[in-house]
């Protein structure tokens, strides 16, 4: 008598569209974590494919930003800088903020760009635009080594307080997955998003104490809805760990640190509602 395979009754994994604010599903994510290093050094690789210098890239773009801010808002307008050379104080808020927009930006476009991945096998979507967003760590850190010369250059030591350094990285990292989130998803419904970053970055640059010192503004309530930025106590507390300009910046920490937490998870929420619909829109 011939032998008959037996199957079983139900499938080994039931793929289906999410409803309604599902979970998250974390677990997912993680149990696709070498997916995600795999995407997250493919996003490397591709940035500076068929370039002259490379990842230098990394370090061009900040460096002449702060030469520009340092001829015209150091030099000319006088823009305050807490007591340490203008060309490090704007250097060390640039060099944050660069992972932060970058980050940002590339977690934004993220969809749209992997739209055939999207399309062809299931993995957890969280993953394209936190890979995008961690791509940018080597950039950060290429640039860091930059600001470690030049605080050498100019014989300024760090404190104690660089010990507070991973946090204040990962802080960055939470606010432009976060915001990222938020984009990526819009961006899939609605084309213009792209075309809106570069000015939504450009305008938080300036409310952010990049190029001057958050002490200009005034205390009190603006000073508290300013600390709202997540970017504020990321950027003083970089300055405040590496050159030590100003008392510890505590309250704008725990600020930043509560508006970073509350983009990231409204985010991840709200990319999670529309994740059902990616492969039909994009």
């Amino acid at each position: 008598m011939p032998e008959t395979s037996t199957l079983p009754a139900k499938p080994v994994k039931v793929i289906s569209a999410s409803h309604g604010w599902s979970a998250l599903k974390l677990k997912e994510v993680w149990q696709y974590r070498e997916l995600l290093f795999f995407l997250s050094l493919r996003d490397v690789q591709i940035r500076y494919k068929q370039t002259i210098i490379g990842a230098a890239w990394a370090i061009i773009q900040p460096f002449f930003s702060m030469v520009v801010f340092s001829l015209f808002l150091g030099r000319l307008a006088g823009i305050p800088s807490d007591g340490v050379p203008y060309p490090v104080f704007s250097y060390t808020a640039l060099v944050p903020w660069m992972f932060f927009a970058n980050g940002l930006s590339q977690a934004s476009n993220s969809l749209v760009s992997n739209a055939n991945l999207l399309k062809k096998v299931y993995f957890p979507r969280l993953i394209i635009p936190i890979s995008s967003t961690l791509s940018g760590v080597l950039d950060f850190a290429l640039a860091f080594l930059v600001l470690l010369g030049m605080m050498a250059f100019y014989r300024i030591v760090p404190t104690l307080n660089v010990v507070w350094l991973p946090v204040l990285v990962l802080l960055s990292l939470m606010a432009s997955l976060g915001v990222g989130l938020w984009l990526a998803g819009l961006n899939v419904q609605f084309r213009d998003v792209r075309y809106a970053v570069p000015f939504l970055t450009q305008f938080w640059m300036f409310a952010t104490p990049v190029v001057y010192p958050s002490s200009l503004v005034p205390e009190g309530i603006w000073r508290t809805l300013y600390a709202l930025n997540p970017m504020v106590g990321v950027i003083e507390g970089f300055r405040w760990a590496l050159l030590g300009t100003q008392a510890a910046p505590y309250p704008q920490l725990f600020a930043s640190a509560c508006s970073a937490l509350l983009l990231l998870v409204s985010g991840a929420f709200y990319f999670r509602r529309l994740e059902r619909t990616f492969a039909d829109v994009v």
